[in-house]
This record gives C-alpha cells, sequence and structure tokens, in this order.
C-alpha cells in the first residue's frame, strides 16, 4: 500500500515524538544500571576482602565467626559462605550446593545455583581461595532488579507517552498540511476551470513556506492572465490589422482581372505585391517576438557590445544618407564581451533604427550610442523626431499599439514589442525617454 504524503510526514512525527522521548530514558536506564552494578562491585569487593582479612590473621574458625555475625543482620539478600572445591557450602548463607567456576578474584553477575531458591535470582560475587576451600561472598540483585523495574516502568509510560503525543501531532500536521495544500490545489481548479482572478490566500506577515508558495503560484496566475489577455489582444488586433490589407489584396486582385489596359493591370499587381509585402512582413515581426519569448539562454554566445553596434551603424549609413539623415555612432564605452543572442539582439536595435529613420524629424539627425553604468551597458539610438509622450508608451509597448487611432500611417505596432521582447530574453528591459525633442530608445542589460 502506497501511502500518500501527509500520511508520511505523520508516521515522521509520529517517529520522532518515539524517538525524542525514548533516547532520554534510555540513557537515564543505561547510566542507573551502570552505577547500580559498580556499587553492587565495590561492596562485594570490600566485603569479600574484608573476611579474607579475618582469615588470614585469625584462620577459618574465625571467618566463620565473621560469617555468622555478617548474617545476624538479616540481610537476605546476603552471600557469604565457605565452599569445597566442588561447590559443597560448609558454612555461612548461600545455596547448599553453587553451581558456579571457582577461580582466582574476580567481580561476576551469574546465578548461583541450578535449582532451588537461589537459582531465581542472579548475584554478584567474587569467590576467593582460603586454604583447601573457597569463600564466596556477594550479594543477590533484589535492590538492583527493584530499581530496574522502576526504570522500566517509567520507559515504558514514557514511550507511551510518546506515542499518543506523536500521533496527536501527526493528526494536527497532516490536517494543518492538507488544508493548506488544498486552498493551493482548489485555487489551481478554479483557474483550470476559467476563473484567472482566483488567487491563494496569503497571509499578510506570517510568510511561512505555504504562504511563500502561494505567492510564487498567485505570480505564475498573475503573469498567466497578463499573457492570456495579450493572447486576446494579439489575437483581436490581428484580425482587426489584416483585415484591411486583406481587402485591398482581394480587391487589387479584382482590378487586375478587371483591368484590359496592360498598363492598369501591372499598376494594380504592382499594388498587390505591395500589400502581399506588409502582410508577410507583419507575420514576419510575430514569428520573431514568438521566437524571442521562446528562446533560452543556451542559444546565447560571446559578443563585443561594441563591435556589434558599429556593425549595425555601418549597416544603416548607407540608408540614412539615402533618406537624407545623419547616423552618428557614439561609443562612450567598450564593456567587455557578454553572452548575447546576436541575431535577436541585432533585429532588436535594427527595429529601434527603423522607427527612427521614419521619425527622425526636420533636423535628419540619429545617434547609435553605447554607456555604460553601475552592473549595466545601454545600447541607445536617440533621434529628433516627435518623440512618445510618457502617457502612450504602454500604448506603444503593446502589441499592435498605435499610437495613431485612425492608423493612417503605415506599420502594424510591433517593433517596439519586439524590442521588449528581446530584452526581456537577456534580463533586461526597454526604456524610452524624452530626447528634448525627440525619442530616446535604450536597450538596457544587465553585465556579467
Amino acid at each position: 500500500m502506497r501511502l500518500s504524503t501527509t500520511a508520511r510526514m505523520a508516521l515522521a512525527a509520529i517517529l520522532l515524538a518515539l524517538v525524542s522521548g525514548l533516547v532520554p530514558v534510555a540513557f537515564l536506564w543505561h547510566a542507573t544500571h551502570d552505577d547500580a552494578i559498580e556499587e553492587l562491585r565495590r561492596d562485594t569487593v570490600e566485603q569479600s576482602e574484608s573476611l579474607a582479612a579475618v582469615e588470614r590473621r585469625a584462620g577459618e574458625a574465625a571467618l566463620r565467626v565473621a560469617i555468622e555475625q555478617a548474617r545476624a543482620a538479616d540481610d537476605g539478600s546476603l552471600v557469604a559462605a565457605i565452599v569445597d572445591r566442588r561447590g559443597t557450602r560448609l558454612a555461612g548463607a548461600g545455596p547448599d550446593r553453587f553451581d558456579i567456576t571457582l577461580t582466582d578474584p574476580a567481580f561476576r553477575i551469574e546465578r548461583l545455583a541450578a535449582d532451588g531458591p537461589w537459582s531465581q535470582r542472579e548475584a554478584g560475587f567474587i569467590a576467593r581461595r582460603i586454604g583447601a576451600g573457597w569463600l564466596v561472598s556477594g550479594r543477590q540483585l533484589d535492590d538492583w532488579e527493584t530499581a530496574q523495574r522502576t526504570i522500566e516502568r517509567a520507559l515504558f509510560l514514557s514511550m507511551l507517552f510518546s506515542f499518543l503525543l506523536g500521533i496527536a501531532g501527526g493528526l494536527v500536521l497532516t490536517r494543518y498540511v492538507t488544508r493548506r495544500i488544498d486552498a493551493v490545489a482548489t485555487t489551481a481548479d478554479a483557474v483550470a476551470a476559467g476563473d484567472l482572478a482566483r488567487r491563494v490566500v496569503v497571509a499578510e506577515g506570517r510568510g511561512d513556506a505555504f504562504d511563500r508558495l502561494g505567492g510564487r503560484v498567485n505570480a505564475m496566475l498573475d503573469k498567466i492572465e497578463r499573457l492570456m489577455g495579450e493572447l486576446r489582444i494579439v489575437t483581436d488586433s490581428v484580425a482587426h490589422d489584416l483585415r484591411s490589407p486583406i481587402a485591398r489584396l482581394r480587391a487589387r486582385a479584382e482590378a487586375a482581372l478587371a483591368a484590359e489596359d496592360p498598363a492598369q493591370r501591372d499598376a494594380a499587381l504592382a499594388g498587390l505585391v505591395t500589400e502581399t509585402e506588409i502582410v508577410t512582413r507583419m507575420l514576419a515581426v510575430l514569428l520573431e517576438i514568438s521566437r524571442s519569448e521562446a528562446a533560452t539562454r543556451t542559444s546565447f554566445a560571446e559578443a563585443a557590445p561594441a563591435e556589434l553596434l558599429t556593425a549595425l551603424a555601418e549597416l544603416y549609413e548607407p540608408l540614412a544618407e539615402e533618406d537624407g539623415v545623419t547616423l552618428h555612432l557614439a561609443l562612450d564605452a567598450d564593456p567587455s564581451p557578454m553572452p548575447l543572442h546576436r541575431e535577436l539582439l541585432s533585429q532588436a536595435l535594427a527595429n529601434l533604427v527603423d522607427n527612427a529613420l521614419r521619425h527622425a524629424g526636420d533636423s535628419g539627425e540619429i545617434v547609435l550610442r553605447l554607456t555604460a553604468g553601475e552592473g549595466e551597458i545601454r545600447f541607445q539610438v536617440e533621434d529628433r523626431g516627435p518623440g512618445i509622450p510618457a502617457e502612450q508608451q504602454a500604448e506603444a509597448r503593446r502589441r499592435f499599439g498605435r499610437l495613431d487611432p485612425a492608423r493612417s500611417k503605415p506599420g502594424a505596432g510591433l517593433g517596439l514589442a519586439l524590442v521588449e521582447a528581446v530584452a526581456r530574453l537577456h534580463g533586461g528591459r526597454l526604456d524610452l525617454g524624452d530626447n528634448g525633442p525627440g525619442l530616446i530608445a535604450a536597450i538596457v542589460l544587465p553585465r556579467g
């Protein structure tokens, strides 16, 4: 059976609670166990040396008296006996027969007898040779076992409490996580059903992981909503802007078919070619915009900004001269080569130069300028035309945005949209400014 993520998180919480409760209790049990054994060892060694000293000073008879005096204290756990080499008790307290290996003095914990009452519990003892026999002295583990059972009960209760606490914590955690995830899933379902305005509720000031996730989802939905809006605008604009040239195409085609005069037919066909070029150019720009938005940085290559702008100036100088426009190249900076999509960036700059040639104004002057600021470089195209008022810049950036409501001037309103898409591809932006008079259009790219 495959467990859900929340169920696995709940089990992890339960295990964590168990471990957190078990570790300190186990440490306490281990420490207490070691202390009890060490205390038993010290008492046994002291008792064994004391009885052996009596035997060395006064003989075995005095040892028997000392053992009997120790038994008089009515200590039921006391082990103090004189045994022969086969383990048979000759005097003292202990089983009648010791089923242990009689070796040199060393503290051990074993059962002293194989059967009978002394076989029920272990004892800590030392066996020491005295004359022809052995002195076995020590103590049964009654007290230590009692303490051990107390610790074991505490350990069990601690584990039970930790287990119950883990279950409660797991349930609370599962419910909390499920509720927060359901909120995101419900929003995603609503958006998928067409409610693009739905957003994940994000608490102000809390800023936990789910709120950060909700913020990212909302940002993604904002972008999707914006792109969907742009797609609708593009669709409407394409339909609107293509309707006129296609109508003109039809009219010129019909005129060419109806014309009997060859000159009139040639004029109609020439107009037909012109209208076809307009539609083709419009579709080409749309494809360039889509291409720039779909491109990735893997298609970038190292290129020198100054060389790119110089090549563009050399390309457009003859065209500018034909139009009576003076084109200046101003390299105010010479930044080192950087990753660029050379083809798309050249196309975007060419669009800016084309716009400047159409709107250069009576002064007929265009400046291609390369500047560098803190952490960024600017490819600027400056002209002395009418410029774009600040309140109309958003419309100028929009696809099919036209500053001429009557659309009496040529153009499809796609040039700046392409430039802005290329700037975004490079992680930069398109700046439009006043050249007093004229327009400064700049592609601003981050350096490095």
